[in-house]
């Protein structure tokens, strides 16, 4: 306990770290159940403890950072939310393809919405059940650590016995033991699924009923997954099991109907591997630790903003070097805390130009009306246009990968993105249809009553020509 104490004073040392959400993330880890600190769902325990969402990752990501959580990973299945793989680091999501058992579909990883990151609380800070799971009852197995966090499961014994309505039989085999279940098969899709190996059977159950008793055998092993489907009719089933692993293992008879496509159905917000990337805390506390300098993951949709000041060589002869100088860090610092309270992250800084990414189009523009905001005032503090802005915005799909030592983003998206910025004039907003169709986007302009101005333009490189707006 006395680390404990030691690890949050140090954690309320920082300055922009909410003393809020160290409070709620204290007293959780003092008072709350054990399934409520494995696995963290960061936007649900913002909304569960009256926190704002960027804050409370901030705090999760500094508590990470001095040993109070540890950080996971998770590859998800998109279409039953299940966690195929569970990784320490970014760095470890290497596979081309995951495969779901359950849903029987293989799927690309993105970082969108098939990585979520969690937080589980250090076995050093408190020991909770889900350190060891596989000492853990079934149903919390399932609970725990085989649904992802952004799975809206019924809270309490509702998920047992939503478990209790949906499943035929269920039963715990050691390694290398062996065990039979009898079950009587209704007419319905039936699926044998056991969630530490990912084995899965399927049986089409249809046709008139018999009385008289099938056998079927299935072992589970890290190799054989998924049988063929398998038609039976209505009646008795004997199902022999045997573990062939070195852990023990779950079978569960589960009915596919529409009890569990309810339970599955349910989804709720979670912290995904993009969301997580574009925030600037995360950026500032793991520079060199995201990526592996071969990875090339997949982000389905980022928005990108570039700025560049206009005529900065005609500032520095025109006000001399250390005004100069002072005027564009001024100008720097005022960015970055805009791109950081708009939930987005600078990529990098190239000369006097910014790259920053957000997670939704609407951000991007929010943080822009706010820049050019940001420069009217200071160039009215100076009583000089000495600071003209000019910002492109576009979205669309990238590759996070590792350059220069530095988590990055590439491709074609990427220099849309740079080359609108290239068109914009000073002071100007210009932004891609991309953008400027989002509906999040579309209804923040109608609120500050402004009306995008479009025309067709080309820019170099790309063929076809596209729709540019200008932000009056």
């Amino acid at each position: 306990m006395n680390e404990a104490q030691d690890l949050f004073s140090l954690l309320r040392q920082s300055s922009d770290v909410d003393p809020v959400a160290i409070d709620a993330i204290k007293r959780t880890i003092a008072e709350g159940d054990d399934r409520e600190l494995c696995r963290i769902n960061v936007p649900a325990f913002a909304s569960k403890h009256g926190l704002d969402e960027e804050r409370a990752i901030g705090a999760f990501l500094h508590a990470a950072r001095v040993g109070i959580f540890d950080v996971s990973w998770n590859v998800l299945c998109p279409g039953c939310g299940g966690v195929l793989d569970t990784n320490a680091t970014l760095k470890t999501v290497q596979k081309d393809e995951y495969t779901c058992a359950l849903c029987a579909s293989g799927y690309s990883p993105t970082l969108d919405e098939m990585v979520e990151v969690t937080f589980t609380v250090s076995p050093r800070i408190r020991r909770i059940a889900a350190h060891n799971p596989h000492e853990l009852p079934a149903i919390e197995y399932f609970r725990q650590i085989y649904w992802a966090s952004g799975v809206d499961l019924p809270e309490g014994d509702d998920f047992a016995k939503t478990m209790e309505e949906i499943s035929l039989e269920d039963i715990e085999l050691a390694p290398g033991e062996k065990a039979v279940l009898t079950v009587q098969l209704p007419p319905e899709f039936i699926i044998v699924f056991e969630p530490v190996t990912h084995s899965v059977q399927f049986i089409d159950v249809k046709g008139e009923p018999t009385k008289e008793r099938r056998s079927l055998s299935l072992v589970f092993d890290r190799d054989h997954v998924q049988s063929q489907t398998l038609e039976m009719q209505p009646g008795p089933l004997r199902i022999s099991l045997e573990n062939r692993t070195d852990t023990r293992v779950l079978p569960t008879v589960f009915i596919a109907g529409q009890g569990l496509h309810d339970l599955l159905g349910r989804r709720q917000p979670f912290l995904t591997a993009k969301r997580l990337l574009t925030n600037q805390t995360f950026r500032d506390l793991y520079r060199t630790d995201t990526l592996d300098i071969n990875q090339r993951l997949k982000i389905t949709s980022l928005t990108f903003l570039f700025t560049d000041l206009r005529g900065s060589t005609a500032l520095y002869e025109r006000v001399g070097d250390l005004s100069a100088f002072d005027l564009v860090r001024a100008h720097f610092q005022v960015l970055h805390e805009i791109v950081a309270a708009e939930a987005g992250a600078v990529v990098k800084t190239i000369g006097d130009a910014v790259m920053a990414t957000f997670a939704t189009p609407d951000r991007a523009i929010a943080a822009a009306l706010r820049m050019r905001d940001a420069m009217r005032a200071l160039n009215d503090e100076s009583g000089r246009e000495d600071l003209l802005l000019k910002i492109g915005i576009h979205s669309g799909p990238c590759i996070a990968v590792s350059m220069n030592e530095r988590q990055d983003y590439f491709g074609q998206t990427v220099n849309i993105a740079s080359r609108v910025q290239n068109l914009a004039n000073a002071q100007a907003i210009f932004a891609t249809r991309a953008v400027v169709d989002d509906n999040l986007t579309a209804d923040l302009l109608r609120r500050k009553a402004l009306k995008p101005e479009p025309h067709e333009v080309s820019l170099r490189g790309i063929e076809r020509e596209i729709a540019v707006y200008t932000i009056p």
